[in-house]
This record gives structure tokens, C-alpha cells and sequence, in this order.
């Protein structure tokens, strides 16, 4: 777990910054047909509504950029941010494909493979897109590609969250090279059904707040100065309105205080 010094830093350090949540897509792509396009479209829609304005994307999620960008099409380009993977060995022509399904020019292009960068960076400067990121669940990797090269941001997968502070290291470099993180995957079953002894013993201080464990699981990223920005997963409209009235539920900064929670986070 980081510092306390680091997870109340100022965030002027942070050169680039998504919005605070996002939807991610992976749940929008499957199935296929023609009731799952209009189930995906309304599952934006009812983000949109709920005040997200970010949203995560990757031509490996099926169907999802298209219904993404039917779903985006119809509002102000000016007010949300739109982000996806690079797939395949040419990252121009990746993100050209990409642009072609949402029909929407993509903001933020993240790569797995460290060959994609010299590319992505010279789109990022023709202003082609606004931001260069990496993806991965490994936060080691992540961090070693923070050191090698300038990325905006960072899309961690696992190891970040209220029952899994494995990448700290991590967060604490992309804080010190001003490289924005966003954090997705926090909503595990583990959280959701409190079905592990460490999760349980952290939903028991929580409920004393009056503060259930997904709302503290949505908010605990955040706690760290280098995340700006958590992705939640939906794959219905009731879904993503459900976890966005968490997000409106202020946490109270006493529960993140509490010594039997800062023993059980240490």
C-alpha cells in the first residue's frame, strides 16, 4: 500500500486526466444480435445519463466499439473521451479501423506491445490522438515501461483495489513521472459477495460508516494521487445506474482513518 504522503499528494503532477469513472466496454460486445445491440446502446445511454464521461473500449471486446459508437454518435463530441487497444502490428492502421466502427475519432490509444509506441507517439504529436497509454494486468511490466517510455497513462487490469494493493510500487512511479492511472476490475466477486475472510473483515468496518464494500471497493482507488480514474464494467442499463448511485455515495474520510481498516490495508 502506498505512503500515506503519497496517497494525499497533490495531483499537479498528473499531465494527463480522464475523467473520474468511466464504463468499460468488455461487456458490450457479447452476444451478437440484434437485441444485444440495442441492450448495449441503452447500457451507454443509461451511463451517459448517470454523468460518465468516459469510455473504454478494444476491437478484441466483439462488438462493442460499434455499439459504442451508435450509442456516442448522437451526443456533443466535445464532452466525453473515448478510448481503446491497438491490435495487430500496424498501430495506425489499428486505430484507423477502430475509428471507422465508432465512428468517432479515438482519444486515447493503448498498446501492449512496446514496438507500438515510436507510432503512437508521432499520432500523439500530429494531434491525431490526445493520449498514449499501456494496458496490462501485469504491474511490473506496466512499470517498466513507465520508465522506458512517455505515456500519458496507464490502464491497469488487476492488482489495484480495495483487496489487492499488489501494484502500489507502481502507482507511487506513475505519481513521480506524472503519468495518470486508471484502474479497472475492482468490482470482483470477491467484493461483490464478500466471500473471502479478508473481504469480509473489511466489509465489517465499512457497514459501521455506513458504507457497503462496493461502494468502498469504487472509491478506494482514487485514494492514491496517481489514479484518476476507475472503469466499471456493466453489461445492462440497471447495472451501470446501480454502480453510478454507489459512486454518488460520499465515503466519509473518518472510515478511511479507521485503525482496524488501516490495520487490515496494511
Amino acid at each position: 500500500m502506498a505512503a500515506p504522503s503519497q496517497l494525499l499528494a497533490p495531483h499537479s503532477t498528473i499531465r494527463f486526466r480522464p475523467p473520474r469513472f468511466g464504463l468499460g466496454g468488455s461487456h458490450l460486445g457479447e452476444p451478437p444480435g440484434p437485441d444485444a445491440d440495442a441492450t448495449a446502446v441503452a447500457t451507454v445511454d443509461a451511463a451517459y445519463q448517470a454523468g460518465i464521461r468516459f469510455f473504454d473500449t478494444s476491437p478484441a471486446y466483439g462488438d462493442s466499439e460499434r455499439r459504442l459508437g451508435t450509442a456516442l454518435q448522437k451526443r456533443p463530441r466535445g464532452e466525453f473521451l473515448v478510448s481503446t487497444k491497438v491490435i495487430g502490428a500496424d498501430p495506425k492502421t489499428s486505430i484507423d479501423q477502430s475509428s471507422a466502427q465508432l465512428g468517432l475519432a479515438v482519444d486515447v490509444a493503448f498498446a501492449h506491445d512496446e514496438s507500438a509506441y515510436p507510432t503512437l507517439d508521432r499520432l500523439r504529436r500530429e494531434g491525431t490522438i490526445k493520449a498514449v497509454g499501456a494496458v496490462s494486468d501485469d504491474w511490473q511490466e506496466l512499470d517498466r515501461l513507465v520508465r522506458d517510455v512517455e505515456l500519458d497513462c496507464v490502464l491497469l487490469t488487476a492488482h489495484y483495489s480495495l483487496l489487492d494493493r499488489t501494484a502500489g510500487p507502481l502507482l507511487d512511479r506513475c505519481l513521480t513521472h506524472g503519468v495518470s492511472v486508471i484502474v479497472s476490475g475492482v468490482l470482483t466477486p470477491q467484493v461483490l459477495h464478500a466471500d473471502t475472510v479478508e473481504a469480509r473483515r473489511i466489509a465489517a468496518v465499512c457497514e459501521r460508516y455506513g458504507v457497503s464494500l462496493p461502494q468502498a471497493a469504487l472509491a478506494f482507488p482514487s485514494r492514491h494521487s496517481a489514479v484518476t480514474s476507475v472503469l466499471i464494467a456493466a453489461s445492462s442499463p440497471a447495472e451501470i445506474r446501480a454502480d453510478a448511485a454507489l459512486v454518488r455515495q460520499p465515503v466519509p474520510d473518518k472510515l478511511w482513518r479507521d485503525p482496524e481498516l488501516l490495520r487490515l490495508l496494511s
